[in-house]
């Protein structure tokens, strides 16, 4: 299918498009090098765990206040300052391995920092797709991204197994470091703000951001999302959802690499075919929504995460492991699509980098503590085990969705007033100074 014009010749999209393809490339590297670099120097799956939870609680604490840096910011600015300051420390990694050898409280302090980078990155990065493409065509963007991001998941994972088993896990880090350093450069070419945000006609004004303390901050975005109709259940059950998913690629790798006794070359082929998922779904998405609407979308990509998880620990066979694990990749692109278009659709621009901040701290709260368990589980009575008791909440999560507005809903207009609910005392229209008018 033709991609539509604006999409095409877009230069400000095509940029900021292209400059994040090429960083997704270097997350890949990370995601794959970071477990098995903690697995080569530790041999625990508890370890590799532990690194999850730190990561997970530091996501949660950083979206406190991560919405409200990014709605009175220079999106522009703010996404190139997080870019540079990962590029050093993510290229110190070999440097500390050189000198000092494998040490896990580098790789401790590197998680807390540049977890905190990304995520405040990743809200501004949501906020600002709305300024580079019209309205009606946010789905087929985020497809877009999401299907570029998808050729680095698979190029991402095989580099760094071959990577991690020659040179080591600590350089393929320090590559990630230098995609990170691409990324920022690009983004100094690209304008925010030369189309015009969503509007959503139902939803009231929204609130500034407020000036009382970190508290007022959060619950600005918190507001919008329980007075929505459809993201306040969205938001509970992707909480139980993540409980699962976060933990999920630790269970893989331990999987494949200790319990079947493979390598970290092998480790990386079964990452990267689970990138043909994410191309699989950033192509469907536009598609599916039309056809089904958000609803479904997202259900039935939970039913398919649930299958997936459950399998990838009854499964014996790499080959299946591989196409569970790009089953598993279709349905979390599928549903991280489907919900990001719908909180960038429904909420009032000056509101959206609050909202989305709210709305990941929330749902990645029970993150941790699911990584936790399913690892401790794993180790303890094995991944098997593990996995099939993560497939059976996933399953739940479905059902209960099906008792909410979420069953059959298509695209759900912000509830009337829902933004007069986010206002916090005292609170003015927005007027953010020095912002150029400018998201996953």
């Amino acid at each position: 299918m033709p991609a539509p014009a604006s999409l095409r010749l877009g230069r400000d999209f095509t940029v900021f498009w292209l400059g994040q393809a090429l960083s997704v490339i270097g997350g890949s590297l990370s995601l794959v090098a970071l477990p098995l670099l903690v697995l080569d120097a530790t041999g625990s799956l508890v370890q590799m765990g532990l690194i999850t939870v730190v990561s997970g609680v530091t996501g949660i604490l950083t979206g406190l206040f991560a919405g409200h840096v990014v709605d009175r910011s220079d999106r522009r600015r703010l996404m190139v300052a997080c870019d540079l300051a990962r590029a050093v420390l993510l290229g110190a990694v070999p440097l500390v391995w050189l000198t000092a050898g494998p040490l896990m409280w580098p790789l401790y302090v590197l998680t807390v920092l540049v977890t905190a980078l990304k995520t405040v990155f990743d809200v501004a990065y949501v906020t600002a797709v709305p300024h580079l493409v019209g309205t009606g065509e946010l789905t087929a963007a985020n497809s877009r991204l999401m299907g570029t991001f998808a050729l680095g998941t698979l190029i991402g994972p095989v580099a760094a197994g071959l990577i991690t088993g020659g040179p080591g896990g600590e350089w393929a880090l320090g590559i990630d470091g230098a995609t990170f350093l691409i990324s920022a450069v690009s983004l100094r070419w690209v304008t925010f703000g030369r189309v015009a945000p969503p509007a959503d006609e139902t939803a009231a004004p929204a609130p500034a951001a407020p000036a009382g303390g970190l508290r007022e901050v959060f619950t600005a975005g918190f507001r919008f999302l329980w007075g929505h109709a459809l993201l306040r259940p969205l938001t509970v059950l992707l909480t139980l959802l993540t409980f699962v998913t976060m933990g999920a690629t630790d269970l893989l790798v331990y999987r494949v690499g200790e319990e079947l006794g493979r390598g970290a070359a092998t480790v990386g082929y079964v990452m990267a075919v689970s990138g043909l998922g994410v191309i699989g779904a950033a192509l469907a998405a536009g598609r599916l929504r039309r056809v089904l609407g958000f609803g479904w979308c997202w259900l039935g990509s939970t039913g398919l995460i649930a299958l997936s998880v459950a399998g990838v620990g009854l499964s014996r066979s790499v080959p299946v492991i591989a196409l569970l694990a790009a089953v598993f990749m279709f349905g979390s692109t599928l549903g991280g699509i489907s919900s990001m278009t719908l909180r960038q659709e429904v909420t009032p621009d000056e509101l959206l980098g609050r909202v989305t901040s709210a709305f990941w701290t929330v749902h990645n709260a029970a993150g941790p503590v699911g990584a936790a368990v399913l690892t401790v589980l794993g180790a303890r009575y094995g991944v098997p085990a593990a996995s099939v008791a993560g497939g059976a909440l996933c399953l739940l999560i479905v059902a209960a969705g099906l008792a909410t507005p979420l069953r059959g809903a298509r695209r759900g207009p912000a509830v009337k007033g829902a933004a007069d609910r986010a206002r916090t005392p005292g609170g003015r229209r927005s007027g953010r100074a020095g912002e150029p008018t400018p998201g996953a």
